[in-house]
């Protein structure tokens, strides 16, 4: 964490100044804004986070309820959601009150006595080391408050404007062209309606959308007419793997057990069986009691003794999925700027079984986020925004076709799986979709072709940068390269270095060079007056140790000047570790190479250090600026 380069920091440093439309930010809604989000869930709560880091755009967050969640039902943490977490400042304090998942239990039909269970195996959660944080345990309400904070310690000073319920929204012209209509649901006003006008909207509002109903897309897809009972309880058991995340099959039916933080609540889905054409909702009347009469048959020959429920509900497996995520229809795509967005569950509905809802809708709202950030900032055209509906709609294809998967060998009978370790296989060998990290992005305005991946094979283009270890030349210190970026919207681009030292003739020094005074550099792009990495942040990675590192030697381009009192930036310099070479570990060319990635984390583009015309010709159009545009 950096700050005291605007002057000495007595206080919380995450704390920031207020800035822009943060400084009297009005309390109560205004009647016109940059960007309307709706509902405070996972999505619209993340991309409020990142836009307010944007403090000369005006944003506001709605949403029905009169106050924050208080018990979510989402609590599955992958690690790329925790790499995300990282990303907002917050990954260490989640980690340190979420439970971990390290490994997981497979309990089957015991072969001598098919009327008990025992467990069969128990692979560990990540196999292959896809990354080096965790696969966490916690309540969606707890993940909520934390880019709360995020929101209320920014420049911008954001907070949700809870009490009030949209009820629809019109496109028309104007500087604010979309008028939405929002009705009281709390408060000494509660019914009355108004209208307020935006830019943008960004509908998170869940699986009954009401903005995804009124720019006229529809969830397709099917019911697998199977139903489950899910509760978070407190109990006394004689089970063993109470607190291991287990896939308990049985004749009775099936259970998933997903313990809780705190070490004493769990999550237990329990399979209540086929449900009828002709059912019509009724197996929604399951009673508590009879999910707990379930989950003791299933657990033959152990008890569960249900001392308390925090939570519980009854719910059926649907597949659906919208054919887009804004309002262009697919006969006006390229002719006309999106003005309405959707997010997380308002597009794609699944099981909870994966884990995965509350992941990926944090993927979008991140992905929205900070493209909106960047047209309203002036940084962007407004051609960025046509890439969110494009990437997202892929990857929740990719997930329902995954979920279904997962969720039809979950309600597996033991008798019909093709082998005894079918089910267990599954679950490893498709480890790193779950995670998150199965996502690439397409070729497009911001994702550039893999002409140059041989360069650095370690981070494909258009799949998140896989942080690895570094030490910081400065002071020595070993750190994660990935670590040091922050949701700031900020472009970053790693320049690995050839194997020249720091002070010769290199690819590197003149690589500084024409970044620092080029017309055609990108950073040429940044607005006068502000420090020379605001937009951009540019770090080199020398191939010797920090030792053979001469920091006075490094080109002054990576060692720049921020902040009122022109202070030099010593974090940008870093240097391979001898024992875990980043050149060796992904695959990076000894002649060098530059890694660009988005603000997002995903890597946009991988070139070679001396192709300035490539790198300047990825970033012309998706920058605004005269000496670009050019």
């Amino acid at each position: 964490m950096q700050f005291h380069h605007h002057g000495y920091v007595s206080g919380d440093p995450r704390i920031h100044e207020p800035a822009g439309t943060g400084i009297d930010r009005p309390a109560e809604l205004p009647d016109e804004m940059d960007v309307l989000i709706v509902g405070t869930g996972p999505a619209g709560m993340i991309a409020a986070a990142q836009l307010s880091q944007f403090p000369n755009v005006t944003t506001r967050i709605v949403e029905r309820r009169p106050g924050r969640l208080a018990i979510g039902q989402a609590d599955g943490i992958q690690a790329r959601s925790v790499e995300t977490f990282q990303a907002f400042g917050f990954a260490e304090r989640i980690i340190a009150e979420a439970y971990r998942i390290t490994e997981m239990a497979f309990w089957k039909p015991d072969p001598a006595d098919p009327s008990r269970i025992v467990r069969t195996a128990r692979p560990v959660d990540d196999p292959t080391g896809v990354s080096e944080f965790p696969h966490l345990i916690v309540n969606q309400a707890r993940v909520l408050d934390y880019f709360a904070e995020v929101m209320a310690n920014s420049p911008a000073r954001m907070t949700p404007d809870y009490g009030y319920e949209f009820v629809r929204l019109e496109v028309g012209e104007g500087e604010h062209p979309v008028a939405v209509t929002l009705r009281r649901t709390a408060g000494t006003d509660e019914g009355a309606e108004r209208v307020v006008h935006a830019k943008y909207v960004v509908g998170a509002d869940g699986a009954r959308s009401k903005v995804r109903e009124a720019i006229g897309c529809h969830l397709a897809g099917d019911q697998a007419n199977h139903a489950w009972g899910v509760m978070d309880a407190l109990a006394v058991t004689d089970f063993p793997d109470i607190r291991t995340k287990c896939s308990i099959q049985s004749e009775a039916g099936n259970i998933l057990l997903i313990p809780r933080e705190g070490g004493y609540l769990f999550r237990m889905y329990v399979d209540l069986g086929e449900v009828s054409t002709e059912d019509k909702g009724a197996i929604r009347a399951t009673s508590i009691e009879q999910i707990i009469e379930q989950a003791n048959r299933i657990l033959h020959p152990y008890t569960l003794d249900v001392r308390n429920v925090a939570w519980h509900s009854v719910y059926e497996v649907g597949h659906r999925l919208t054919d887009r995520f804004d309002d262009v229809p697919p006969e006006e795509l390229g002719m006309r700027t999106p003005r309405v967005f959707i997010t997380g569950d308002a597009c794609h509905t699944h099981s909870a079984k994966a884990g995965q809802g509350m992941n990926v809708s944090m993927q979008d709202g991140f992905n929205i986020g900070w493209k909106l950030g960047h047209v309203l900032d002036g940084r962007s055209p407004e051609s960025l925004l046509a890439t969110y509906s494009a990437e997202r709609q892929v990857v929740a294809k990719d997930l329902i076709d995954f979920d279904k998967q997962w969720s039809t060998l979950m309600a597996k009978k033991p008798e019909e799986f093709e082998s005894p370790s079918e089910l267990e296989d599954f679950y490893v060998r498709t480890a790193e979709f779950p995670a998150g990290f199965m996502t690439q992005y397409a070729p497009s305005l911001i994702v550039g072709k893999q002409v140059h991946q041989e360069l650095a094979t370690g981070f494909p283009v258009g799949k998140r940068f896989k942080s690895a270890p570094v030490e910081r030349v400065c002071d020595g210190n070993p750190v994660h390269l990935g670590h040091h970026a922050r949701a700031d919207g900020r472009w970053r681009i790693y320049v690995f270095a050839d194997a020249a030292r720091a002070g010769e003739p290199s690819a590197v020094a003149d690589l500084a060079g024409w970044l620092s005074s080029s017309p055609e550099s990108p950073l040429a792009a940044t607005p006068a007056g502000a420090d020379p990495d605001a937009w951009f942040d540019v770090k080199v990675i020398y191939q010797q140790d920090h030792t053979a590192v001469d920091l006075g030697a490094v080109p002054e381009f990576f060692l720049p000047r921020v902040g009122p009192f022109g202070l030099i930036d010593y974090e940008k310099v870093y240097a391979a570790d001898p024992d875990d070479d980043i050149f060796a570990d992904r695959g990076i060319d000894r002649a060098g190479a530059i890694v660009v990635v988005r603000p997002d984390q995903y890597v946009s583009a991988v070139l070679p250090l001396a192709a300035t015309d490539e790198l300047a010709a990825f970033f012309r159009p998706i920058l605004l600026s005269r000496e670009l545009a050019g």
